[in-house]
């Protein structure tokens, strides 16, 4: 009968088209395209009210068979390709454990936090203690002790980042502007012999460029004890430059003023790039300027409650994002403090 026929021929040709699939995906049409409510099997079905009564349940008892043996080769072919394609999953990811381990990635210091370790060890060889104080300080600490008067352009609001609201006794809070605070309380606090370097972030209001930042790293130093002299502090520094830089540098001064200092002056290092001879990064000077540093002035002695007429010191200051552009060969400082993995990883 023509029915019949065109159930073998859908069950055989459905058949061989099942046997090509192996995607989910793929094999989810099949079935919907053969067995499901509008697939080939129910067209064909669709058929059976024409044929006479007395062929009726014969054609129907194949037509149900033909559906039950797709069916079973359906659900056999999905079982194979859900297998096969867990096979792939899994063998994607196998772990070979005849590979060697992979260490886990270690974190680095900062190259500002290194070189600011170097010069404390350098300064404790020496004799000196590492201090720190506050960042938010008052300008009777920050300007005032240091012989920065009101008029100073050095308390202008250019310069400093004032707190709103910040006003006491001590006069106004700000975020300091130099690690020096540190120096006045320790004087404040102890009595000579004082021999300490003061380490921290200070702030400035200025633009930001490749050699200034908002905020920056200070070291400074002071040396309070009777009989201290300039030739001592260029001795210190010197030692210390060596340390850093290596056993060729060389400490020059020269004149400059600074109010909480007198004499105050200027210091510059032999450039360690070209060892004096000069070169692009001295700017063919033979030297490379480092900071400011003087005798400590009499008042600023006198406001610590330390007596100028028994005692001397001196002191300095310098920027350790200079130490480390300098060591380092970095161009600009603001690379400090992007935080880019990639010039951070170089110090690793």
């Amino acid at each position: 009968m023509e029915l019949i026929e065109r159930l073998e021929r859908i069950e055989r040709e459905s058949r061989a088209r099942l046997a090509t699939l192996d995607d989910p995906a793929a094999l989810e049409q099949w079935r919907l395209d053969v067995l499901g409510r509008k697939g080939h099997l129910a067209e064909a079905m669709k058929g059976l009210a024409t044929l006479p009564a007395s062929d009726r349940p014969m054609v129907g008892e194949r037509a149900n068979a033909a559906k039950l043996g797709l069916e079973a080769a359906f659900g056999s072919r999905l079982r194979e390709a859900s297998a096969t394609a867990r096979a792939r999953e899994l063998e994607g990811e196998r772990i070979d454990v005849t590979l060697p381990g992979r260490a886990p990635t270690k974190g680095s210091l900062h190259p500002v936090t290194m070189i600011r370790r170097e010069v404390e060890q350098a300064f404790a060889r020496l004799g000196f203690t590492s201090v720190e104080g506050p960042e938010v300080e008052w300008d009777h600490y920050n300007f005032t002790l240091l012989n920065i008067p009101p008029d100073h352009p050095a308390r202008d609001t250019q310069d400093s980042f004032y707190i709103q609201g910040g006003t006491g006794e001590l006069g106004e809070m700000l975020l300091r502007t130099q690690t020096s605070p540190v120096q006045v309380r320790t004087m404040l606090a102890h009595q000579p012999p004082i021999r300490i370097i003061a380490p921290g972030r200070t702030y400035r209001n200025e633009a930001t460029d490749a050699s200034h930042e908002a905020m920056f790293t200070q070291v400074e130093g002071l040396c309070v004890d009777k009989g201290v002299t300039l030739a001592d502090l260029r001795g210190t520094l010197t030692v210390v430059a060596r340390a850093l830089f290596g056993p060729q540098s060389e400490i020059r001064f020269r004149c400059g003023y600074f109010p909480f200092v007198e004499p105050g002056a200027e210091i510059d290092m032999t450039c360690h790039m070209c060892n004096g001879d000069g070169c692009r990064v001295c700017k063919r000077t033979g030297w490379i300027e480092l900071g400011g540093a003087g005798m400590v002035h009499p008042k600023v002695l006198a406001n610590a409650g330390i007596d100028p007429d028994v005692y001397s010191g001196w002191a300095f200051g310098c920027g350790l994002e200079r130490f480390a552009m300098l060591r380092y060969g970095i161009e600009d400082i603001r690379l400090f403090y992007d935080n880019d993995i990639r010039f951070l990883r170089q110090f690793a």
